[in-house]
């Protein structure tokens, strides 16, 4: 009986762990690929904060470049996420937790989550996560391949 409480006991700080990933996303509020990625977020299991102030301050802010941006700005777990980034990108930095200020896509990639499906035609475009350092300098953190 005690193995199962402990089991359960487990059970419940993992999923209470899981839930306490939280993202602050700053955004326009009448953005609708905006929309669309914070619901990729939440799908993935992270909870969000919708800040809809727009998200030029934000990201000038939190030190990313203004040529790395995009349509919103997140910060989670001490990182700054840029634009369209998959939310698969996200917990890979969180679990390697290099020293880095986030990733970015910058611009709006089709294909890119919140960027995806039929009201683009499904067209996929090939583009690259990156990762920023406190210089402003990128490396590729994650290529996608277009469809074309």
């Amino acid at each position: 009986m005690s193995a199962v409480v402990v089991l359960l006991a487990m059970a419940v700080t993992g999923m209470a762990a899981a839930s306490e990933l939280v993202a602050d996303v700053w955004k326009d509020p009448n953005c609708g690929c905006c929309k669309v990625w914070v619901d990729h977020l939440k799908e993935a299991g992270i909870t969000v904060r919708v800040f809809n102030t727009g998200n030029t301050g934000a990201r000038a802010r939190l030190g990313i470049p203004a040529k790395l941006g995009s349509c919103h700005t997140a910060k989670i777990n001490g990182y700054v996420i840029e634009g369209h980034v998959p939310a698969a990108d996200i917990q890979r930095l969180l679990r390697e937790k290099p020293k880095a200020v986030g990733l970015a896509v910058p611009g709006m990639p089709l294909g890119s989550p919140g960027m995806d499906g039929p009201v683009y035609g499904n067209r996929v475009m090939a583009y690259d996560v990156l990762l920023v350092q406190a210089d402003g300098s990128t490396s590729v953190y994650q290529s996608y391949p277009g469809s074309q």
